[in-house]
């Protein structure tokens, strides 16, 4: 959102479109009002979704070269405005400033990927007789649309607009009701690349008026959609009334599996940092940390000391951890700690203390370590969302690997251990889509296939693989 604009607007068509009915965009830090939010509905959604179909007719003729060379300049752009995207993400979710200066990072890679590789995706010719021709053609879908979660803005729209674009396609993205900000302020740096007027819009407003009616509209012929499992179920259906295809990243409950040969010293910042980055508001978050009994008092210890020593504030200060992103979601964690029957709060659990006036009505919670989880408990196999790990030991490896796949949930899981044998046993077993070894990342990286087993979803974002989500094959058959 630019300094002129004084409310964050949909972005229709390459211009602002405000809306007569707004709500209050909330500082989790402080609850303090960061601005008014236009309250969209079925009216812009049908405007964005018209204004990319008729971009789209241009832009699916573009050539591989003109659509990297748009995503590049985007790329730039986006680094040049690094400053000001990063403090409207860190104000939104609440997140320390270096994470958000990391998310502006990865969402100009993204553009900067996919303008790369675009150009080497195409041609592919089989084989089927000396007089016959055959070869296959990657086609655009049409118009995508996208509505996405609050915990990444950035990260999760601009993987989404720079795959739908690379491959020809025109998008209207629907961000979160909490976060709108960093995704309208992307939208005008697209434009601003030289994209078509309308290649990439974006409707503000609520998840049940602009969501819902972007989810259902007829023009849409491609949905995605990053949130909770319970909603993912309701676009999937949506999807399928109009068979349509659709992309789902849901939740997850992903495990580090910690055995007694691993290399703790190694292990223990992956561990403290895959539940406390951005609050544990991750659906990849490491919300589950499996422990060899031999080593299990070892790695709690040293965990609970690492997360005490954790930095507590506002994000714009960069603490080490900042707010969960509203006072609904801190009661909604809250609220797992309070109907605990069984385990024990070995950290954490309550508000922090030390915090200033300023922040003393803020969404903040310490972090958390609960120990002696079983699996019946609602702690192990529901997703939490805040920065609260449940731990669980284990004896053997058969039964870690039970344990890792006791959840209805298959995102990430990792495995920390020093046998090769294990690692691969561990790899093939576990049911999800990235297994780590040694290492954890939330998601990975740009180059690195992400999406989920079971409940986390179907499909799959970033990677070259992505770009197979986004286009259609069409076979053509020639006799010569």
């Amino acid at each position: 959102m630019t300094a002129h604009t004084t409310q964050t607007t949909s972005f229709i068509g390459g211009r602002h479109v405000p809306s007569l009915s707004t709500y209050a965009n909330i500082d989790p830090a402080t609850t303090r009002s960061l601005g008014e939010v236009s309250r969209a509905g079925a009216d812009e959604v049908d405007r964005a979704v018209a204004a990319a179909t008729a971009a789209q007719r241009e832009w699916r003729r573009s050539s591989p070269e003109q659509r990297s060379t748009l995503l590049v300049r985007t790329a730039a752009l986006i680094r040049g405005d690094r400053e000001h995207l990063a403090r409207l993400e860190s104000e939104d979710t609440g997140k320390p400033l270096t994470q958000a200066y990391a998310d502006v990072d990865v969402c100009a890679r993204y553009f900067e990927f996919y303008g790369h590789t675009i150009e080497s995706y195409y041609g592919h010719q089989i084989p089927l007789g000396e007089d016959m021709h055959v070869f296959t053609r990657r086609e655009p879908y049409g118009v995508t649309g996208h509505i996405v979660a609050w915990n990444y803005p950035l990260q999760l729209v601009g993987r989404a607009a720079a795959t739908s674009l690379a491959t020809g396609n025109c998008a209207v993205a629907k961000p979160a009701d909490e976060t709108p900000r960093s995704t309208v302020r992307l939208a005008e740096l697209i434009a601003e690349a030289g994209f078509p007027a309308g290649a990439f819009n974006v409707v503000t407003g609520l998840g049940a008026e602009a969501g819902d009616a972007l989810a259902s509209h007829p023009g849409v012929a491609h949905l995605g959609f990053v949130g909770s499992t319970a909603t993912g179920s309701l676009i999937a259906h949506a999807a399928a009334d109009r068979v349509i295809p659709t992309v789902l990243e849901l939740g997850g409950k992903s495990a580090n599996v910690v055995f007694a040969d691993a290399d703790i010293d190694a292990a223990l910042p992956s561990l403290v940092r895959s539940i406390v980055q951005n609050a544990g508001q991750t659906c990849s978050a490491g919300s589950r940390l499996l422990v060899h009994a031999d080593v299990h008092d070892a790695v709690v210890e040293r965990m609970a000391a690492a997360m005490q020593a954790i930095t507590v504030g506002r994000g714009l200060d960069d603490p080490g951890l900042g707010p969960l992103v509203s006072a609904k979601q801190q009661e909604r964690v809250q609220g797992f700690l309070d109907e605990l029957n069984g385990g024990q709060v070995v950290t954490g659990g309550v508000r922090p203390e030390g915090l200033t006036a300023e922040l003393a009505d803020g969404a903040f919670i310490a972090p958390t370590i609960v120990d002696a989880v079983t699996p019946e408990q609602r702690i192990f196999h529901e997703e939490v969302f805040g920065p609260v790990v449940a731990v669980s030991s284990f004896d053997s490896d058969e039964q870690a690997l039970a344990l890792a796949n006791g959840t209805d949930y298959g995102l990430v899981s990792a495995v920390w251990t020093q046998s090769l044998s294990r690692a691969h046993r561990m790899a093939a077993g576990i049911e999800a889509g990235q297994v780590f070894v040694n290492t954890y990342g939330a998601g990975g990286g740009v180059e690195l296939p992400f999406g989920g087993f079971k409940k986390s979803g179907y499909g799959r974002e970033k990677s070259i693989e992505a770009f197979d989500e986004y286009t259609q094959t069409k076979t053509v058959v020639m006799k010569l």
